[in-house]
Formats: structure tokens, C-alpha cells, sequence
């Protein structure tokens, strides 16, 4: 896989600025048509602005899904096509036969370009297939599902578990090397956790003790904290001096247990997703960090391209794929990797809250208040 470099994500607001920022792509690459092939404005035959987007997401648990990714997508889509274009959106709540059978039922409805972010990449692959003969675009979203899928839009996701991996060793210094690590990783139906555990051990080993290590079914918070439990018991509280743990959802789950046990202060514990309850729970220092994927980069890119792909957009869509990678399936999948940073105690302000993602009022609710007041959120 291409490694992206992480940025700061440049600063704007939810909707008005992503909109402004994909205009401006699609004049600039618009210019670039118009000069090589005419005033035609794609380099191939594609529909008009009447178009349909199927939208399938994997579960409820991951808070962004249902709070961002969705309406951004269906924003994007609309803003894109003047008001004419649709998303048409169906969850599998972590259910791989569920979500074989969405995508079939929009195979079945005829949508334009299905994009699917895949409970399970194997499982989905026969589906694609079956879109693909339908004469069906497939994108994948978030997690590279497998089959011949017509591109990839997600992050640089071994660089997500560098990031994490890296944060720990700086939490932990100069005691990194004699400290006991519990790794909870993600779902090993997604292919994407592999690439954060092999990420994040690069990152880890040799340079901390890492003791345990668990995989999360369906990245369950409910299996995380069992599996922490069963960690504190066999290492012992005292004993566990950070945990990886893959996203937020289990983070907080991690957490939890640790309290349970009679945790007063909280070993670092790493997150993924940057949800509302872990940067508050940054905030009160409760976890050390979380993986600041910017989804608003990422859902409007896949917007972006899924109307590109339909309505014969081939320079624009090429411009905003300009990496590859390799599925089981398919090699040399077109791919848009956004960048990733670490966001921590620091730098709320530059990143969430300078995104328009939260409000300082979002965060610091009473709870937080004192909390916030002590790194200058106000």
C-alpha cells in the first residue's frame, strides 16, 4: 500500500466548505477535460445529473456512521448533481448475510454505484461480482471489501496503526521497554485490521512488552471488555501499563473494565475514530489518544467519485485516485488515501473542533467542564 503522510486537516465547517472545496476539484478537473477532449465535460459517456447512489455501512456501534458518513454522503451526492441525485442508505448492524442481501436488493433496484463499506470483505465478494455483471460500480468505502471492486476510498490504515503504536511508546518513555502492553485489535473479518496491527507493531515491538493480545468479533465493545477482564486477571491491574486498543468504541469498553478492577488512574489506552465519548474522554484524561481520521475528507471524496464514476467523469475520478492497493481478490485497485493524525489533550482545537465536527459546547458538557477549562477549551 502507498503510505499517505499525515496533515492537519485544513480548517472548515461540516458541509458549506467540503462543498465549496469539491467545486473547486471539479472545475479545476473540468478545465483539464475541456481543453483535451472539448466542452463535453467527461472523457466517456456517462449519465446526467438523475442519478442513484446505494449507500451500505456495516453497524451502528461505530458512531460516525450513522452521525457523519451517512449525511455527508447524501449532502455531497445532492450538491453534486444540482438536487437531482439520491443516496439510497441501508445498515447491515454487523451482519455479513444481512448485508449481502442489501446488496443484492440493490442490484436488484438497479442503483447506479453501489459504494459499501463490508461488515466482512470475503463474504461481500460474491456480491460485488454479481454488481459488477449486473454492469453495477462497486467502491469500496473505509474497509476494502474484496471482488472486483472499481476503486477504494479509506485512509493509510497500517500508518492509522503506526500513529496509535507510536503514541503509546511517547506516553509510556523512558519506561517503554519494561512495560507490559494488552493489544485489543479489531474484527479479523476486516481487512483493515490487519493493516492497524501490522502498523502498530511495528511501532510496538521492541520497544515495549506486549503480553496479550485479543481479536474483537465485530469489533464488540461487549467482547473487548470480557477480554480485558480476562487480561487484568491474568496480568494483574498493577501490571498493564498501557493498552492498544484498535478504535473508540472498545476503548471505552477497555476503560470501563479497568475502573471495574479499581483502576483510579488509567494506564494510556489508544483509540480509532475520534467519537464524541472518547475526546471527551481525552479531555478528562481518561484515554491518551484517539486516530483523528478525517471521515468528512473521506465521505465527500467518495461522493466526489462515486458521481464521477456515473456520469462518465473519467479525468476527475483518475485525479482523485492517484494511489493503489492489492485486495486478495484484485490487484492494483485505484485508490484515495486521506491522511490520519493523532489527536490528544493538544490538539482538540485544531483538528475536531476547527473541522466543525464538535462544538466546544458538544464537548464540555458540566461533566467536563473543569476538565475543559484546564486545556483551555472555553
Amino acid at each position: 500500500m502507498n503510505a499517505a503522510t499525515p496533515h492537519k486537516t485544513p480548517v472548515r465547517h461540516l458541509v458549506a466548505v467540503l462543498t465549496a472545496s469539491t467545486s473547486a476539484l471539479t472545475l479545476t478537473a473540468c478545465g483539464a477535460i475541456d481543453s483535451a477532449v472539448g466542452s463535453g465535460g467527461s472523457a466517456s459517456p456517462g449519465k446526467g445529473d438523475d442519478i442513484t447512489v446505494g449507500l451500505l455501512l456495516p453497524d451502528k456501534d461505530t458512531a460516525r456512521f450513522e452521525k457523519f458518513d451517512h449525511p455527508i454522503i447524501k449532502e455531497e451526492v445532492a450538491s453534486l448533481t444540482h438536487g437531482n441525485g439520491k443516496v439510497v442508505y441501508l445498515n447491515a448492524e454487523a451482519n455479513p448475510a444481512t448485508q449481502s442481501r442489501q446488496l443484492q436488493q440493490m442490484v436488484d433496484d438497479k442503483v447506479d454505484i453501489v459504494l459499501v463499506d463490508a461488515v466482512d470483505a470475503k463474504a461481500i465478494a460474491p456480491n460485488v461480482q454479481k454488481a459488477k455483471d449486473a454492469g453495477i460500480p462497486v467502491i469500496a468505502y473505509d474497509r476494502l471489501a474484496q471482488g472486483p471492486v472499481e476503486a477504494y476510498v479509506s485512509h493509510d490504515n497500517e500508518l492509522v496503526g503506526q500513529v496509535q503504536g507510536r503514541a503509546l511508546v511517547k506516553a509510556l518513555g523512558p519506561k517503554a521497554s519494561s512495560s507490559k502492553i494488552v493489544m485489543m485489535n479489531g474484527d479479523p473479518a476486516d481487512p483493515n485490521t490487519a493493516r492497524f496491527k501490522e502498523g502498530a507493531l511495528g511501532a510496538l515491538q521492541g520497544q515495549v512488552d506486549i503480553v496479550r493480545q485479543y481479536d474483537t468479533d465485530k469489533w464488540s465493545p461487549a467482547i473487548a471488555k470480557a477480554n480485558m477482564k480476562k487480561a487484568i486477571r491474568s496480568v494483574g491491574l498493577g501490571n498493564i501499563a498501557a493498552v492498544y486498543s484498535a478504535n473508540d468504541g472498545m476503548a471505552g469498553a477497555v476503560i470501563d473494565a479497568l475502573k471495574e478492577a479499581g483502576a483510579t488512574t488509567m494506564p494510556p489506552v489508544t483509540g480509532q475514530d475520534a467519537d464524541l465519548d472518547a475526546v471527551r474522554r481525552i479531555v478528562s484524561g481518561e484515554q491518551y489518544m484517539t486516530v483523528y481520521k478525517s471521515f468528512l475528507d473521506e465521505a465527500t471524496d467518495a461522493a466526489q467519485m462515486a458521481v464521477d464514476k456515473v456520469q462518465g467523469k473519467d479525468i476527475q475520478f483518475d485525479a482523485l485516485t492517484s494511489d493503489t492497493v492489492d485486495s486478495p481478490t484484485t490487484r492494483k485497485i485505484p485508490a484515495r488515501l486521506v491522511p490520519v493524525v493523532a489527536l490528544t489533550r493538544d490538539n482538540i482545537k485544531s483538528t475536531v473542533i476547527a473541522d466543525g465536527v464538535y462544538s466546544v459546547k458538544d464537548i464540555c458538557t458540566p461533566t467536563y467542564e473543569a476538565d475543559c477549562a484546564a486545556i483551555g477549551l472555553k
